[in-house]
């Protein structure tokens, strides 16, 4: 009986994945032929013990494998498809590891069969078996968890290098049980009416509609979640093994340009900016493919010359960990892991005494140029200076070599200010060389021989910025090092990375390179990584780690279209950075776009004959700049950030050894391109940050540019690696965490109010998908009902009311049910998406506190800037700066940086605790008091207290020393709700003379 067809969903974002059959047990097996001749059989599900010398040139494979006629595998042979590979060379691959092995096909009912078919059985065709020898000995091996190999099955399989594995659907059944209880809440309420506060009623069921919708927002794009893994074993056979495409086995891999981002070297220390240098410097990736641009878009001297000592301290630092890797078991290792820490040491001093270096070079040359003005008046003057005669001599910023710094001065004048300077292009490192270059013996130092001593390129961009310009911030500075990359390396990735963000995992690029250079890799647009920090407290008071987010949220995406772009820790495809669309992509249609079909390839129109209905992301880009030569690199980096074309079922790839050729040295003209494609003018009259490159025009030009990828028809990948992929910093103190929080909000809301909108998505967004970018898009609107509704509980102990009528058992089920259904489904999130409880708890503070701050501050200044069109420029987070004090790491989270957005949520605290006084004191001096009432509403209140408690922790500082204008703050709010409370609600005396056990007023 034929083996049946099973069809599985996709693999790192391309063609159909076929998981194993299931046959009966003796369905796999393999034979191996020890070194002493004994034949053994075993089975895929035995125990497999395999000896050292099994890997010897006399030991071999045979095992037979009930196939499925899949794409792969499929009667008729690969002449059959028609499929060829795309790209300038001839398709003359060779066919995935099955197809190049022997075959021999059963043909049931007898008859005869060719190399390329079987026989037939009623019209149809049965497929029998498939006796593979492959001499590849991987299949023995199990996985670190004793487990088959699942990974290496594909790849040896299919040739695929990675997988994904869909969760369970447990947690889609709880969040299906909580919106039933939500509706049926939700419906009861509406029913049932507070008669007497038909005011607190009203307003309680307007804010929990919202968030109701809020959180249906959230969990929608949850439903799909999934895990990946990539093999690098696989990416090693398949791109840096010797073939008859590459017989020297050079590494078929395509080029990687890495962009690092900064702006003022005050707020961001240069030393930390050299450590990530140094990370991506010693990455594990052919040293040749690489390429590292840092961009300095404030111009300073300070981060131009730590760069160029960081460059010259990787020469050693560099080598050492090549040398490490090879000498760790030496006697003498650490002696001289002694003295590369020394020289690290040195490195650091040198790092941090450049300021002072600087400007004392500065005030010599400086005072030099004073010497020769004065000399020059003298001879001019028969030797005499004139005692009226004022000496003006510009305070220049001056470089080591006796020349002006073109970039920003430290005494800042007209064309050299921070939004005033020349542009800047610096190669602090050369072309590295195709073939490696051996190191030697150095006396004093490391004996580097045998050790690869190259450096990637690295190269110091600062664009030229002038004032009558819009500079677009980061997106700009972006975009501008897309093109320079252009020219000068034209890698067909692109890895961007903050300043503090350095890589803590060496084979984090080739992790993302197995899901872009996978079949069916080339419709994915970027690969994103989770973010991970370091320095940041304990108890992580302020949800720095945010790990529901990247770890259930993101997780959640990748089920979708894929995870949104965060800003840093991304690898992009070039070609679709550029604005073009995927090689296939899918539109969806209906209501909620439940019935898929295949996009129409897009056909250049004139732009009279374009639709006015047509989506604007489905236009092809057309104006990329005057620039020739970077218009001749597109099409270069499409085609090599193609997959292998080694298999007929690549419909998009190139032909295998097409990247082993050498790069050419650079040469004054091509550099001089490159300085001029990062001219202020150049972005003129082109699609620069409209549809190419990242996105203009909000302050999350992350997402933007992301969800413009997304909309046409691209997908993205969320590569958890099991040791963290790259480690950064972030804000713990409170203040700069707001201001962090206030920034991405505001975004959000200017994604909202512009043609970005969501809902405005082209059909190609998948519905999910479209929910998640709205979800990002509306968020910061919910700190209006947020407010609301933390006041609320206040207002009934102030009245005497509640939002419902009467505590009956029917709404005490439903809180219930509610809460119940809340908590599953926490702990089911919690269980597939590693988080811990204390984790998602210290989430659901911070929401609080941030909605009741910096999202409301964020929507005020949307709506101001929409309406008015006044735009309030909010004040950037600035990172720790490492200058603690010895006792405490911590510094910085205790400091209290007084800032206006503290104080809704201080508010918020005085009013609900005045508010659990005066109820209390109404209780306690009632004729008959009524405590049941007193707890039930006194639990909301302290419920809102309970998550503004990091809030509050953070105004106390050090050691509980409040600062005096929290003081201030805290009287003037307490008297103010007390005097209106007063005012509302004034005390009345008894129309009767009052008798034992009676007051004579009552509240």
């Amino acid at each position: 009986m034929a083996a049946p067809t099973r069809q599985s969903s996709s693999v790192g974002g391309g063609g159909p994945r076929y998981p194993p059959p299931s046959p009966p047990q003796s369905s796999v097996k393999f034979t191996r032929r020890t070194s002493s001749g004994r034949f053994v059989s075993l089975s895929r599900d035995d125990e497999l013990d395999v000896p050292g010398d099994y890997s010897t040139q006399n030991d071999y494979i045979n095992y037979t494998v009930l196939m499925p006629p899949t794409p792969d595998n499929q009667p008729g042979g690969a002449e059959a498809s028609g499929d060829k590979a795309d790209g300038p060379a001839l398709y003359n691959a060779p066919s995935s590891r099955l197809r190049s092995d022997s075959r021999r096909i059963g043909v049931q009912g007898g008859g005869s069969g060719d190399g390329g078919g079987g026989g037939k059985r009623d019209g149809k065709l049965d497929r029998r078996m498939s006796v593979i020898k492959n001499n590849d000995k991987s299949m023995l091996l199990r996985s670190h968890t004793q487990d088959f190999d699942h990974n290496r099955w594909l790849f040896e399989s299919k040739g695929s290098m990675a997988s994904e594995m869909p969760f369970g659907k447990t947690t889609i059944s709880t969040y299906c049980a909580r919106m039933i209880a939500l509706g049926f809440y939700l419906t009861w309420r509406i029913q049932n009416p507070n008669q007497d506060a038909m005011w607190l009623w009203g307003l309680s069921l307007v804010c929990e509609i919202w968030f109701s919708f809020s959180w249906l927002l959230d969990i929608l794009p949850k439903f799909n979640p999934i895990d990946r893994a990539a093999d690098l074993v696989a990416l090693k056979d398949k791109f840096e093994t010797p073939s008859q495409a590459n017989p020297n086995g050079r590494s078929d891999l395509p080029g990687v340009d890495v962009f690092i981002t900064t702006v003022d070297p005050e707020k961001e220390p240069p030393l930390v900016t050299a450590n990530t240098i140094l990370s991506i410097l010693a990455v594990e990736y052919p040293i040749e493919k690489l390429s590292i641009y840092i961009s300095d878009d404030g111009g300073a001297i300070l981060t131009f010359e730590s760069m160029a000592e960081a460059v010259r301290f990787a020469e050693i630092v560099t080598s050492a960990k090549r040398w490490t890797e090879r000498k760790i078991r030496s006697v003498d290792f650490v002696k001289d892991r002694r003295w590369i820490k020394r020289e690290y040491d040195e490195f650091k001093v040198r790092i941090n005494g450049l300021p002072d270096v600087i400007r004392k070079r500065c005030d010599k040359y400086n005072k030099d140029e004073e010497l020769k003005e004065k000399k020059l008046i003298r001879d001019q003057n028969d030797g005499v200076l004139p005692p009226d005669h004022k000496i003006n001599v510009t305070k220049a910023t001056w470089m080591a070599d006796g020349t002006h710094w073109p970039g920003m001065w430290y005494n800042p004048t007209a064309d050299h200010s921070k939004e005033d300077h020349a542009g800047i292009l610096q190669i602090m490192s050369k072309v590295p060389d195709n073939d490696p270059i051996m190191g030697g013996p150095d006396e004093g130092r490391l004996d580097f021989t045998g050790i690869d001593t190259r450096l990637p390129m690295f190269a110091y961009v600062s664009r030229e910025k002038r004032k009558c310009y819009d500079h677009n911030k980061k997106a700009g500075a972006m975009n501008a090092l897309v093109r320079a990359s252009a020219i000068l390396s034209n890698g067909a990735f692109i890895l961007n990375v903050d300043y503090d963000h350095y890589i803590y995992n060496s084979m984090a690029i080739r992790e993302g390179m197995c899901y872009m250079m996978d079949r069916g890799g080339d419709r994915v647009c970027f690969i994103q990584f989770p973010q991970r920090f370091d320095g940041i407290d304990p108890s992580d008071r302020y949800a720095n780690h945010n790990t529901v987010f990247y770890d259930g949220n993101m997780r959640a995406l990748d089920g979708l279209q894929g995870p949104v772009y965060v800003g840093t820790g991304c690898m992009f495809r070039r070609y679709a950075l550029y604005g073009f669309h995927p090689p296939r992509a899918n539109e969806y249609q209906g209501m909620f776009g439940q019935n898929k079909i295949p996009a129409k390839n897009h056909q250049p129109q004139s732009e009279d004959m374009e639709p006015l209905t047509g989506h604007p992301d489905l236009n092809l880009p057309k104006k990329f700049g005057n620039s020739t030569m970077f218009s001749d690199t597109i099409a270069v980096a499409d085609f090599q950030g193609r997959p292998l074309a080694d298999h007929f079922s690549v419909k998009n790839g190139r032909h295998p050894g097409a990247l082993i050729i050498p790069r050419p040295p650079l040469d004054a003209h091509t550099v001089a391109e490159a300085v001029a494609v990062i001219s202020c003018w150049y972005e003129e009259n082109t699609e620069w940050g409209d549809r190419i490159g990242w996105i203009y025009g909000s302050a999350r030009e992350d997402v933007l540019t992301g969800y413009r990828m997304h909309n046409r028809g691209w997908r993205s990948v969320y590569c958890i690696t099991k040791r963290d992929a790259f480690r950064g910093t972030a804000p713990i103190n409170l203040t700069d965490r707001l201001h962090q929080v206030l920034r991405w909000a505001i975004g959000s809301v200017e994604i909202f109010f512009s043609r970005n909108n969501p809902i405005l998505a082209s059909p190609r967004l998948k519905f999910l998908q479209r929910l998640a970018y709205l979800n990002i898009a509306m968020y910061p609107f919910s700190s209006i009902f947020l407010v609301v509704y933390c006041f609320l509980p206040a207002l009934s102990l102030f009245t005497g009311e509640f939002i419902v009528q009467s505590l009956d058992i029917v709404f005490l089920f439903y809180v219930f049910i509610i809460v119940l259904a809340l908590t599953l489904i926490s702990l089911l999130e919690v269980k597939w998406s590693g988080i811990g409880l204390e984790e998602w708890w210290r989430n659901e503070q911070f929401w609080v506190i941030g909605g009741t701050s910096a999202h409301l501050v964020a929507v005020l200044q949307g709506l101001l800037k929409i309406i008015v069109g006044i735009e309030i420029k909010s004040d950037s987070t600035s990172q720790s700066t490492g200058k603690y004090e010895e006792d405490d790491i911590y510094a910085d989270l205790h400091a209290v940086k007084w800032t206006g957005l503290f104080i809704m949520p201080l508010i918020i605290i005085i009013v609900n605790l005045v508010a659990l006084v005066i109820g209390f004191a109404t209780t306690v001096y009632s004729v008959i008091p009524q405590w049941s009432k007193l707890f039930r509403q006194s639990f909301f209140c302290f419920w809102v207290l309970a998550h503004m408690y990091p809030f509050a922790k953070g105004l106390m500082g050090r050691k509980g020393k409040v600062p005096t204008i929290i003081y201030v703050w805290a009287g003037l709010i307490s008297i103010t709700v007390s005097l209106l409370y007063i005012v509302i609600k004034p005390p009345q005396g008894d129309s009767k003379a009052p008798t034992d056990g009676d007051v004579n007023f009552k509240f």
